[in-house]
């Protein structure tokens, strides 16, 4: 496989952003383009590394040693679908199908708008200042909109904005008052704890989890939509790292709130800790799944659940930690990557 997906960058558009990425180490660490080249290439036949992992994870900066227990984008491939019976991804993937198997956990109120009528949609919006309109299937917040009542002129105009076709719409959801501790550090997004479980013999397990937060004005918590992640120790309840972008920039402080990260703590982790162990068996089928989890003034809540779970979170450097990825933690269950 890992053969294959090289000649596939070699032999197309991928080879182009493939020396873009070269260029940007070399201009970061002054190392030989050539020796990058063959060494990225070589991280991709014995690591299952592309070249993305390569930059994020700072491939460049490490021995053979701490490259091996990193897990890359194909071994996360893998791994996903050795744990997870994909009969069952759907899902996952549709919104209004998650929000019902996993209804107990929800927190607010969600309406399916093709189960509805106008008398139900008039119930749902009386007294909302805004609410939420989601398509059925989508990721990184695209076709998501906060939705403004007083925007529309009556009820039935803002139905009919929600029930137009190319708007695609599927769900609507109550906005969720955050934690005031949640909301704090930026006060604009739904700020949320992503926390990824495995099932093994029965018995959910947690494997990581990172605090996600928004930013440049953005109400998603996104890191594709600009927002930041920070690792996250749950038995402390607080933030141990940097702030990472997808844009590779760092930071020790929220840079629209200047809230130090490392130290920031946050309630209810008791309860976090035992709603995604829960929810982790509710589809035995699904051994591997990444929860989005929010902080209410009550407790904590499900966003949603991602049955593809982000491995690239948890293993982004902060300075003067050692490089160890999870393939020790993912080894001590006795699966072998």
């Amino acid at each position: 496989m890992n053969i294959k997906y090289v000649a596939r960058v070699l032999s197309g558009a991928k080879f182009k952003k493939m020396f873009e990425k070269i260029d940007m180490i070399h201009e970061k660490t002054g190392k030989n383009k050539v020796a990058l080249f063959f060494d990225m290439i070589g991280c991709t036949i014995k690591y299952g590394a592309g070249y993305n992992d390569y930059i994020i994870f700072e491939f460049y900066n490490m021995k053979a040693k701490e490259r091996k227990t990193y897990l890359t984008r194909m071994k996360n491939k893998k791994l996903v679908t050795t744990l997870n019976d994909m009969k069952f991804s759907h899902i996952f993937d549709e919104k209004n199908l998650f929000d019902e198997k996993f209804a107990e956990f929800m927190g607010r109120e969600i309406l399916d708008i093709a189960k509805i009528d106008y008398d139900r949609f008039e119930q749902f919006v009386k007294d909302k200042n805004f609410f939420f309109a989601k398509p059925y299937i989508g990721e990184s917040g695209k076709g998501i909109e906060k939705i403004k009542t007083a925007d529309f002129s009556s009820v039935k105009e803002l139905w009919n904005y929600i029930t137009k076709p190319e708007k695609n719409f599927g769900v609507i959801e109550e906005v969720i008052v955050q934690h005031p501790q949640a909301a704090k550090i930026y006060p604009n997004s739904l700020n949320c704890l992503r926390v990824v479980t495995l099932v093994n013999n029965g018995e959910a397990h947690i494997l990581y989890s990172v605090f996600k937060m928004g930013n440049n004005g953005g109400f998603v918590d996104n890191l594709e939509n600009g927002g930041l992640a920070c690792h996250f120790d749950l038995d402390k309840g607080e933030i141990i790292g940097q702030g990472h972008t997808s844009a590779l920039v760092n930071y020790d402080a929220h840079p629209a709130t200047g809230i130090k990260f490392v130290g920031y703590k946050l309630p209810f982790m008791d309860e976090v800790k035992d709603m995604v162990k829960k929810a982790a068996m509710v589809i035995p089928e699904f051994r591997y799944v990444g929860w989005d989890v929010c902080l209410t003034p009550n407790g904590p809540a499900i966003v949603e659940g991602n049955d593809y779970p982000a491995y690239d979170f948890p293993q982004l450097p902060d300075p003067d930690k050692p490089r160890i990825g999870l393939i020790p933690k993912i080894e001590k269950f006795g699966i072998k990557l």
